[in-house]
């Protein structure tokens, strides 16, 4: 598999072990196996804040999965740039909360290919709204 293929392959799959409903829970194991040790993560809240993977997780183990009885994230759509072994990525992905509630974000990602794999050393994220759309080249 070429680096294209394998960063598709990484961000795509990314969100799927970050599902829950009440008979399946979070694979927070398999989620953090593609992050790089030491990653940031900057949610959509402003004003921004920098979260440790530990802490996105803390918080979506107790703020999240109070509020939400179901959450799914699919990638839908990806632009790659590039250069040896780094590489950014805009994905815009739709949530489905609670089984109805459909919305849309679009996540920021710095990744290093190391030891022969890509990781994620940060992931930022904002949401879409009718005032800051899904841009075109972000859809499928």
């Amino acid at each position: 598999m070429n680096d294209e293929d394998e960063i598709r392959e990484l961000i795509g799959a990314h969100f799927e072990a970050m599902r829950w409903d009440k008979d399946t829970e979070p694979d927070w194991d398999r989620f953090r196996s593609d992050f790089h040790l030491g990653a940031t993560l900057c949610g959509a809240a402003r004003p921004s804040q920098i979260h440790s993977l530990d802490a996105f997780i803390d918080r979506m183990e107790s703020v999240a999965r109070m509020n939400l009885h179901s959450f799914e994230e699919h990638t839908q759509g990806m632009k790659i740039l590039r250069f040896g072994n780094i590489a950014v990525v805009l994905a815009m992905s739709e949530l489905l909360e609670n089984g109805t509630e459909i919305n849309h974000d679009i996540s920021g990602y710095l990744l290093v290919k190391s030891d022969g794999r890509w990781s994620i050393m940060a992931h930022a994220w904002d949401q879409a709204e009718e005032a800051n759309p899904v841009p075109d080249h972000l859809r499928q």
